[in-house]
């Protein structure tokens, strides 16, 4: 794991819309190359696994919806470079320009390629509450990542401040195309945010949806993030972009919902029978999801910190004090 609390990464592939299939994860254009998995609107998928300097990094989902007058990118990539890669894929389709990036959620792997999108004069937007856990942790992501990517590799890239905060869910009607931003409260994560193409219904889901990905759960408030979820469920879709994986059904929300439950069931059963915390990693296993993506890193991780979580709430109500 990169950084403490935000790095961990992963992901059945959906066909895209038109038949179009994205690359493989695994291949050297992951995250470099876009295609349409519906008409105007594009995905560049990240590699599977972990950060690394095999996969330089790309492993989150970036995309980009194109409107009658300019383009709306979402998510930029891990790092100055790799921002510049996601905009060379922008005009390999459209000459079109983009009038503005939103970042999704506060992960390294969707935020640090900002620096090249604001040095073309793009307005980076960002949640009010997930810019500034920005702020208050990613000085600490940058340095891991330039430890593990290499200094060549991350140059260029830096820290930066939104060029506009938002507290609610908003459409962005800046490229002639009506986009809706989704604001559900706290749930992956504080200032999560999904972007919705009404037109096309494909969803990107940002760090609400993962797919064929065990989901990481540090930041994630469960109750409200599964509410998050059955609001999401309730739109018109027809494709999900998550966060890692590829692109797949409506159905995608509902297999992260069932896996949250399974995970708080399961750890429930542990604290209830008397395990200790050394134990909760290998006593915690979900056979049903074992060939997710990540579930020998992130899985084992968020079953002790969700122990963790539920014992301090057990001790706090044991006291009549508030969690």
């Amino acid at each position: 794991m990169l950084c403490a609390a935000s790095a961990t990464l992963v992901g059945c592939a959906a066909p895209a819309a038109g038949g179009a299939q994205p690359g493989s994860a695994h291949g050297p254009r992951a995250g470099t190359a876009a295609v349409e998995v519906a008409r105007g609107v594009y995905m560049v998928q990240g590699a599977s696994g972990e950060v690394s300097s095999d996969n330089l990094g790309r492993v989150g989902n970036s995309g980009f919806i194109v409107g009658e007058s300019g383009v709306l990118a979402i998510d930029t990539g891990t790092s100055y470079r790799h921002g510049k890669v996601l905009l060379d894929a922008i005009h390999r389709v459209t000459d079109k320009p983009v009038r503005l990036a939103l970042v999704t959620h506060t992960r390294q792997e969707f935020l640090f390629g900002a620096s090249a999108f604001r040095e073309q004069g793009i307005p980076v937007h960002m949640h009010r509450q997930a810019a500034g856990l920005m702020q208050s942790r990613c000085d600490r992501c940058l340095k891991t990542l330039r430890q593990v990517l290499g200094d060549d590799e991350m140059r260029s890239t830096a820290m930066w401040k939104p060029d506009r905060e938002f507290d609610e869910s908003e459409t962005i009607d800046a490229i002639g195309r009506p986009v809706q931003v989704i604001y559900a409260g706290h749930s992956s994560g504080p200032g999560d945010v999904a972007v919705f193409d009404p037109r096309t219904g494909v969803l990107f889901a940002g760090g609400m949806v993962d797919h064929r990905r065990i989901p990481d759960v540090q930041d994630g408030a469960l109750a409200a993030w599964r509410s998050a979820l059955r609001q999401l469920r309730q739109l018109p879709l027809n494709t999900v972009v998550p966060g890692h994986g590829p692109p797949g059904p409506p159905e995608s929300i509902d297999h992260v919902d069932r896996y949250l439950a399974h995970l708080e069931q399961r750890v429930l059963e542990l604290l209830v029978l008397g395990a200790a915390l050394s134990e909760v990693a290998d006593e915690a296993a979900l056979p049903d999801y074992a060939r997710w993506d990540q579930y020998e890193t992130i899985h084992r991780r968020n079953a002790s910190v969700l122990f963790v979580r539920l014992e301090r709430d057990e001790m706090f109500k044991r006291a009549g004090a508030p969690p």
